[in-house]
């Protein structure tokens, strides 16, 4: 066999399949081999070794859904998000994000460990309320709430710091030209001569009151402000009932449970102690022989910069790391215990109180399993009413029947938007699932028994759609009027104040344009930019003396009625000597605000060089949204 394959590979045609092969490479570039890439997992956003994987960037996205949601409290979908900022723009944003992060952790940005576990260790919300040290178990279910795992925690964590540490080596090595701040200087420094006049409302004329041909064309014009939305009225079904709190439980039941639970609901033996973690052996064995020869857990901790983490009376169950809690528990009262390779650095332990566990009574806990026992009776007949609700609703029975059959309650929802407000705007109480659940359904229909978690159970009906129209003008004439005045009279101010401008650029004295729509001309010398003058002048006469060159006339609104129109006289320049100082202060400033776009470049720069790319179509795949959709074609 192996002479056969000698054979064909010294002939004509493994020489020309072997060209053909080449041939087919440099058509297609190659791309058709990478058949290991092929089978990678998709990613979302991928930028070097750094991604997110379709869930991650669910995951991802939710919680910002959720934070939103939390902060303007209604429900919002991903569908009014992107109308906000686009999904492109999120992705880019993101994939620059993870680019950054790949460079800066290639080039060598990578923050130690010790620094993550320590500013974690920081943070209040992983803290015991009654013990006042970091907890373990607490830091993980935190995290499960939030939809977050430590490894992603860490990762946040390191990635903060990177981006912090490249700004303060940014900003520390910027240095503006000086000419940026003299230019700034020279124009708050110098002082300027001008002439004005306030053109007023009742000098320009008054709008007269629409008519209906023209509070109609107004309302064709601004029909997307106007619209009013579709709203929904109904019903909301819920299960739970306030004799549920009430529930008889008898002292069988208690003891039953008490005898059940006796082990768990005991008190352990719990250790007083203090913690050492050091990033390597040599340095715990160090800390361990200071510690044994009398030094105090705080002065060792000082003398190696490190934080001693304190534990008073805790249980072994609390301890997250089993090799630390094996140490501790193997230790006598001011023991010290060998480093202990724990999951981040090397670990050193001092035991300094004992406390023995005891059995617990059923008096110490009765009241305890009182109410676990009632919780766990008021799930069970929340259970039983609802699924007594569904079999009546099989048995053809209408909402009303079925609720008064198992006891339920039914709630009215008044008209709402999908926001949860009235046509008045008031926003009502009503949570985003249940406004969810409204949008799904038509009207006269009962949606299926939805669950809300934690044994909460919810059925909606929709009674009523009201489709989104524009209001009657007669609901509106009021508010409409006003609107129309206004926008009328500003156009009227407008028109006569760009009139009164033609006459000044064609070179006409500005007394003259002043008197002929019954205004008085003010002249000042010397005016500066400070907050005193500006309260004096006001805004509009401020920046038109400092916008407009010498010579030239000016048009800026003054009040909500009123425009100041004038002329530049003079520009006198400021000394020197007295500019220089606040031009070295405008320029620290500027080189403040330049930061951050010269930080975008480099994070911009950072994403090129690390290929950074993103799939629009996989991230809507994994939001549930529909698929972009496809131009028309010319």
């Amino acid at each position: 066999m192996i002479a056969i394959f000698r054979n064909f590979a010294r002939s004509k045609f493994a020489m020309g399949l072997l060209i053909l092969t080449a041939l087919g490479l440099l058509i297609t570039g190659g791309t058709q081999t990478d058949l290991l890439g092929s089978l990678q997992a998709p990613k979302v956003v991928s930028a070097g070794e750094r991604g997110l994987s379709p869930l991650e960037f669910r995951t991802e996205m939710d919680r910002r859904l959720e934070q939103i949601q939390a902060e303007q409290r209604r429900a919002v979908t991903y569908e009014e998000l992107f109308a906000q900022a686009s999904l492109a723009a999120v992705l880019k944003s993101r994939a620059e994000e993870l680019g950054f992060y790949a460079w800066a952790w290639k080039t060598g940005i990578r923050p130690g460990n010790e620094l993550i576990l320590r500013q974690i260790r920081a943070i209040p919300a992983f803290f015991d309320p009654v013990t006042s040290q970091f907890n373990e178990d607490l830091y993980r279910s935190r995290l499960a709430e939030a939809k977050m795992t430590p490894a992603l925690l860490e990762q946040e964590a390191r990635d903060q710091y990177s981006r912090a540490h490249y700004g303060s080596a940014l900003v520390a090595g910027l240095r503006l030209p000086r000419i940026y701040g003299a230019a700034i200087a020279n124009h708050t420094q110098q002082a300027r001569d001008g002439q004005w006049f306030l053109l007023t409302q009742s000098m320009a004329g008054t709008a007269p009151r629409p008519t209906d041909a023209q509070l109609a064309s107004f309302m064709s014009q601004n029909a997307a402000q106007l619209r009013l939305p579709e709203l929904r009225s109904g019903a909301l079904v819920g299960f739970s009932s306030p004799a549920d709190q009430n529930l008889a439980i008898t002292d069988a039941k208690i003891q039953e449970r008490f005898e059940f639970r006796k082990d768990a609901l005991s008190l352990p033996e719990r250790r007083t102690f203090t913690t050492l973690t050091a990033p390597t052996q040599a340095a715990a064995e160090r800390i361990a022989a200071a510690l044994r020869a009398g030094q105090t857990p705080a002065a060792v901790g000082q003398a190696n910069d490190l934080q001693a983490a304190q534990f008073t009376d805790t249980p072994r169950s609390a301890i997250s790391d089993p090799a630390v809690a094996g140490a501790v528990f193997g230790l006598n009262v001011d023991g010290v215990s060998a480093p202990v390779q724990a999951r981040v650095g090397f670990v050193v332990a001092k035991v300094s109180g004992i406390t023995p566990g005891r059995e617990v009574t059923l008096e110490d806990v009765r009241e305890q399993i009182v109410e676990e026992l009632r919780g766990q009776e008021g799930r069970a007949a929340i259970a039983r009413r609802v699924e007594a609700f569904e079999a009546a609703r099989r048995e053809g029975k209408s909402l009303d029947d079925a609720v008064r059959e198992v006891g339920a309650v039914i709630v009215p929802i008044p008209a709402v938007s999908r926001e949860g407000r009235t046509r008045d705007g008031q926003q009502l109480g009503v949570p985003a699932e249940v406004l969810e659940q409204m949008w799904k359904l038509s009207k006269g229909r009962t949606g299926e028994v939805v669950s809300a978690g934690e044994g909460r159970y919810f059925v909606v009906r929709v009674d009523d759609v009201i489709p989104a129209a524009m209001p009657k003008l007669d609901d509106i004439r009021d508010e409409l009027t006003q609107a129309w005045t206004a926008r009328e009279n500003v156009r009227l101010l407008s028109a006569r104040s760009d009139a009164l401008m033609a006459r000044l650029r064609g070179g006409e004295d500005i007394a003259a344009v002043a008197a002929s729509v019954g205004a008085t001309v003010t002249s000042r010398t010397g005016v500066k930019q400070d907050q005193e003058t500006m309260a004096q002048l006001g805004q509009g006469v401020m920046t038109g003396l400092f916008s407009a060159g010498r010579g030239q006339p000016f048009a800026q609104p003054q009040s909500r009625d009123s425009i100041a129109i004038g002329r530049v006289n003079r520009v006198t320049p400021p000394t020197a000597a007295l500019a220089a100082g606040e031009a070295q202060q405008w320029r620290a400033r500027l080189g403040q605000a330049t930061t951050d776009p010269l930080f975008a470049g480099a994070v911009a720069a950072a994403a090129e060089r690390m290929k950074a790319t993103y799939d629009e179509e996989l991230a809507r795949q994994a939001l549930g949204l529909e698929a972009t959709p496809t131009p028309p074609a010319q």
